[in-house]
């Protein structure tokens, strides 16, 4: 049993910025790379980023330069700032801890960019 915890999700306007939170166990946290993806319609979630546990970081051309992953080892957190909101950004955002065929997922928070 894994936990993984977010918050942070909410409305926005475009041009705007959210930071996600995901907490999870020590266990987990210091073991498994860790990510977050969003889910619109369809059958794929598409990744937006990831950090390792040696905190390297990877983001896809449609997030990179706007938003920063990073993970504070002391709080077991990962963090998503999201600078530059689009409403192309809106979905329900998840946390992802994976390690080989092993994955956790949180249960969303959703993120409406509108004006």
């Amino acid at each position: 049993q894994v936990q993984l915890v977010e918050s942070g999700g909410g409305l926005v306007q475009p041009g705007g910025s959210l930071r996600l939170s995901c907490t999870a166990s020590r266990s987990i946290f210091s073991n498994y790379a860790m990510g977050w993806f969003r889910q619109t319609p369809g059958p794929q979630r598409e990744m937006v980023a990831t950090i390792t546990t040696g905190g390297s970081t990877l983001y896809p051309d449609s997030t990179r330069g706007r938003f920063t992953i990073s993970r504070d080892n002391a709080k077991n957190t990962v963090y998503l700032q999201m600078n530059s909101l689009q409403p192309e950004d809106t979905a329900v955002y998840y946390c992802n801890a994976h390690l080989r065929h092993q994955d956790y997922w949180g249960q969303g928070t959703q993120v409406t960019v509108s004006s």
